[in-house]
């Protein structure tokens, strides 16, 4: 059998890494004898070495080369020195991790391997966790803001539901932040940039006797906007987008009341009122030359951009894209030492997130009033209230490292979804559709001699429901509200047998179970006048306005009038009917129920060479929790199945996800610990893949049978022996494709994702790569030199749902540099920085624009920016 040009070079990938780990281990075998061993921190006589690097992505702290997972460890120095401050900016040093946002910063979702959750549907649950000290945030965007002090970020790539729980079927970011200390100390930041950026934090540090002490950080930044709007009619007036303008505060509290037993309680509160995002538009075809026209026309001027350029980040809005996102929590984290088992650790993290979005949106991204939403709680908002406790025991013997513990979460989630017509859409609308109509009936009978009446198309749409043109769409369209409740539990155990000195087992399971609960309420304020009128009798309304565009409409028989309105009322009908204006889903109320029973878990051998090469294979099992699409979803059979149409669909359920893993990889430490070199062969087979794509009137998730990712990783560490210099970096193949299997009618020829079976799917490159250096040196006297320099390389890519070939983005790289010069013991530091210093500009997320075929947007990334930072401490 022929083998694809795309196997072949995982087959190569594959080849490489396994002759790769072979040479590390031969070579290995021979240095032992020559190099010491790296000795444990404890033992350490000098400076600690690369090998003594801790992580928790089992939920114990262990030397990270010891742990079979691959792992990039991202310690404090370094995040500093790359100037990451939140999620987005982690995927700058990590291969293989790729984080994009869309209509507004808290819709971000993160992939890793090329695997994540598309949309923005706040009913998709994320494939990557994000847990921040301990607690498990329910969706990536949750997590995204202002990380505060950060001691290191894990980025633990597989699924990883043994000990994380569902929804990391992909992986997990694990941020640890800075917890109090006895120790005096204050810190703070003042930042300054261009865009008119300007950035204060400062933290405080300080005991509260002998046993507690507490830590305060704040923080506010705020910058101009990186994209020009055109705001075409208004009522828009800000003419940026993409501004910033948040600020957070973070304490903690810290009780040791005794030397076995420790108290940790955190809260936190951040608000970020800015405005985001409008996309800007990439590509148009000769299709998409009418529409725009038409936009123009209604604009009283451009209302779209004349010829694409997205380097000139000029995007046309006439309303405002103003966001407003609070997120506040408190925390709890209990570790008690209790002497039972052989001194046992008994862990305790309660937690309660209160979380909401509010954000309005020009929804047709163009300078005419079409459709939009509004910045209100009750128009158009997201909100989370999620409680969740996890209890773990933890022990270890001479042979046993073992865990049990139990997990519970109740997550309160609430969608305001609202769509405004403007005064705009009526005459856009019935222009695009009456010219298509009108013009192809005249295409068609012409030969016969009848002439059909084609202007003044604008009309077109009152001429269909007989009311007064300017009355058919008008004002709140949809205004809906979903209610979801959902409660989780769970079960697992993680333990580790040491067979022999050298040759360990792990074994995980987890039961979990889930319980959720969505009751949809579905309201048209505005009553949906022109689609109801249509509804009421399609046939005699389309014939009506057929007859009043033929002056030969009588001299057609009725079975040749019949066929006219039956191959035109199904394309008119769809228009007047999208989900925002069909009157079939007014006074709509659904409740939909579901339950998943599912388990996940683990097995992995380890075998430790000698003390500088320990190679694993491992198999696991994850799950991400299904759930309902929180979004108007209509089809031509009342089915999510089904195709394009206008019947309501009331089960918009979709199944878990799964995914079956497979790894074998070699963890190698070098040069007396001061080189890591780590590579891993990953095969993930995912099933029922959640997908949310839009079919060209709604959104709807399909579950797409098969998903597979495979590839080979490889990732290094080295503090060189130029003192002062440190590497940093990594290599990600990664060959994620759908599966050929085309279970619905969208996925054939024809259909709205036929580009998909057997393709890469969106957001995964082939190859990624990641590259830091770091140089450290002494100037003389008491001042000290810091440089850092960090690449992410990504390979060509698709950023739409759907893999259109005009949402491609080229291969690109992004660089960002810093340097700073400070005193010798690090009282005060001045950097200076600069990110995506090339300037690429590229796409984050590419999508079909609303309402104008023929036309492509994007949001784009940031583009360059620069500035100066002082640091100071005491």
């Amino acid at each position: 059998m022929a083998i694809r040009q795309p196997q072949r070079q995982t087959l190569a990938a594959a080849v490489f890494a396994a002759c790769l780990t072979m040479s590390v281990a031969a070579q290995a075998q021979e240095a032992t004898a020559a190099d010491a061993p790296a000795k444990p921190a404890a033992e350490a006589d000098g400076p600690v070495t690369l090998a003594t690097m801790t992580v928790t992505a089992q939920k114990r702290e262990e030397v990270m080369q010891d742990v079979p997972i691959m792992i990039t460890a991202l310690p404090e120095q370094l995040l500093q020195d790359t100037g990451v401050t939140d999620i987005k900016d982690v995927q700058l040093l990590v291969p293989g991790l790729h984080v994009s946002s869309t209509t507004n910063e808290s819709q971000t979702t993160a992939r890793i391997r090329g695997v994540g959750t598309n949309g923005d549907n706040a009913g998709l649950e994320s494939a990557v966790g994000v847990v921040i000290d301990g607690v498990y945030r329910p969706r990536t965007g949750v997590g995204f803001g202002d990380l505060g002090e950060i001691e290191r970020i894990e980025v633990i790539k597989g699924p990883q539901g043994t000990v994380f729980g569902k929804n990391t079927s992909a992986g997990v970011i694990n941020v640890v932040t800075r917890r109090p200390s006895f120790t005096q100390s204050a810190e703070g930041e003042i930042t300054i940039g261009n865009y008119g950026e300007v950035g204060v934090s400062g933290a405080y540090n300080d005991a509260l006797g002998e046993n507690s002490a507490f830590r305060i950080y704040a923080a506010q930044r705020t910058r101009d906007g990186v994209t020009d709007v055109n705001t075409g009619k208004g009522p828009r007036t800000e003419t940026e987008d993409s501004d910033r303008n948040f600020h957070t505060v973070r304490g903690q509290l810290l009780f040791e009341p005794t030397e076995n037993l420790s108290i940790n309680v955190i809260g936190d509160f951040t608000s970020r009122e800015e405005h985001c995002c409008v996309g800007v538009t990439t590509s148009r075809d000769a299709t998409g030359a009418g529409p725009a026209a038409i936009i123009n026309a209604l604009a009283g001027g451009p209302g779209v951009i004349g010829k694409p350029d997205p380097e000139r980040r000029l995007a046309y809005s006439n309303r405002s894209t103003e966001q407003d996102v609070k997120d506040k929590g408190i925390s709890a984290q209990v570790d008690w030492e209790t002497g039972w088992l052989g001194g046992a650790t008994l862990t305790s993290i309660s937690a309660f997130r209160d979380w909401q979005t509010i954000n309005a949106l020009d929804f047709d991204f163009s300078g005419a009033d079409l459709l939009y939403r509004r910045n209100r709680y009750d128009d158009s908002s997201t909100a989370f209230e999620t409680f969740s406790q996890e209890l773990r025991l933890t022990g270890s013997t001479d042979r046993w490292d073992w865990m049990v513990g139990m997990f519970y979460s109740d997550e309160d989630l609430e969608r305001h979804d609202q769509y405004i017509i403007g005064a705009d859409y009526e005459p856009y609308l019935s222009t695009l559709v009456g010219s298509q109509v009108l013009g192809g009936l005249a295409a068609q009978l012409q030969p016969l001699g009848i002439t059909v009446d084609t202007s003044n198309p604008a009309t077109f749409f009152s001429q269909v429901s007989g009311r007064p043109f300017g009355t058919n769409f008008i004002g709140d369209a949809a205004q809906d509200l979903y209610r979801q409740s959902s409660k989780s539990a769970a079960l697992f155990t993680n333990n580790t047998f040491h067979a022999t000195d050298k040759l360990d087992f792990t074994v995980g399971l987890r039961y979990t179970h889930d319980k959720k609960e969505l009751v949809s309420s579905y309201s048209n304020p505005n009553g949906s006048a022109g689609c109801g009128m249509l509804l009421s009798n399609m046939g005699l309304r389309v014939g009506s306005a057929l007859a009043g565009r033929i002056p030969a409409w009588g001299f057609l028989s009725p079975d040749q009038q019949a066929a006219l309105v039956g191959a035109v009322a199904p394309s008119i009908a769809g228009y007047m009917c999208l989900p925002w204006a069909n009157v079939l889903h007014n006074g709509r109320v659904t409740d939909q129920k579901m339950t998943e029973k599912e388990w996940s878990g683990t097995v992995k051998a380890a075998y430790r060479w000698n003390d500088a090469v320990m190679t694993y294979v491992s198999a696991a099992r994850g799950y991400k929790g299904g759930g309902f699409n929180l979004d108007r979803v209509q089809s031509n059979n009342g089915l999510s199945s089904g195709g394009a149409g206008i019947t309501p669909v009331n089960d918009t359920s979709f199944p878990g996800e799964f995914v079956d893993s497979y790894e074998l990889g070699a963890k190698t430490t070098w040069l007396d610990g001061n080189l890591l070199l780590n590579g891993t062969l990953f095969y993930q087979e995912f099933t029922d893949f959640q997908l949310n794509s839009f079919l060209g009137t709604s959104y709807v998730v399909r579950s797409l049978p098969e998903v597979v990712s495979q590839g080979a990783e490889i990732e290094l560490l080295w503090q060189t022996g130029l003192d002062g210099l440190s590497l940093q970096g990594g290599l990600t193949y990664a060959d994620t494709r759908y599966g050929n299997q085309t279970p619905y009618a969208d996925l054939l020829p024809g259909g709205a994702l036929e580009n998909l079976p057997g393709n890469l799917i969106s957001f995964a490159p082939l190859w990624s790569a990641s590259a830091s250096a770091t140089y450290q040196w002494q100037m003389g006297g008491n001042l000290l030199g810091r440089f850092n320099i960090g690449t992410k390389y990504m390979s060509e890519h698709n950023t739409g749902s759907d893999l259109d070939p005009e949402k491609v983005q080229d291969g690109f790289a992004l660089v960002n540099a810093r340097l700073g010069i400070g005193s010798q013991d690090k009282r005060w530091m001045l950097e200076f920085w600069g990110q995506n210093l090339t300037d690429e500009t590229y796409k984050q997320v590419g999508f079909d624009a609303p309402l104008q075929p023929g036309a492509w947007n994007a949001f784009l990334g940031a583009p360059r920016t620069y500035g100066v930072t002082l640091r100071v401490q005491y």
